[in-house]
């Protein structure tokens, strides 16, 4: 998101993201990120905060006086925390679902040869 000013409306903000600030702070679907005391639901929004707070990029562009907003990295600011629901064949070519693992820990490693 390209933007000449630091501080951005609450409407565009959503409009322009999909995250809504919410008296519990920045939120997307289910996931609410607190923000601090000074951001309520109607002001102006904090650009660098917000961006620190999604673990969002900004960065600026000195010689046109433009700021450049980055899309959530998904550091603590997920969009859901459901992985779906994957059948693969195993080793031994049986299939294997990762909902068998639910409740657990899971590290997924994927390479593709391309």
């Amino acid at each position: 998101m390209i933007l000449t000013s630091l501080d951005i409306d609450t409407a565009e903000l959503e409009r322009r993201t999909g995250w809504s600030i919410q008296p519990q702070g920045a939120c997307k679907g289910d996931v609410c990120v607190p923000l601090s005391d000074g951001v309520v639901p109607s002001g102006p929004v904090s650009v660098p905060e917000l961006a620190e707070r999604l673990r969002m990029p900004l960065l600026r562009d000195e010689a046109h006086g433009l700021w450049a907003l980055g899309p959530e990295s998904g550091g603590r600011a997920l969009t859901t925390a459901a992985a779906p629901d994957l059948v693969l064949p195993d080793r031994q070519g049986r299939p294997f679902a990762l909902s068998s693992l639910r409740g657990r820990k899971v590290l997924l490693v994927a390479w593709a040869s391309w």
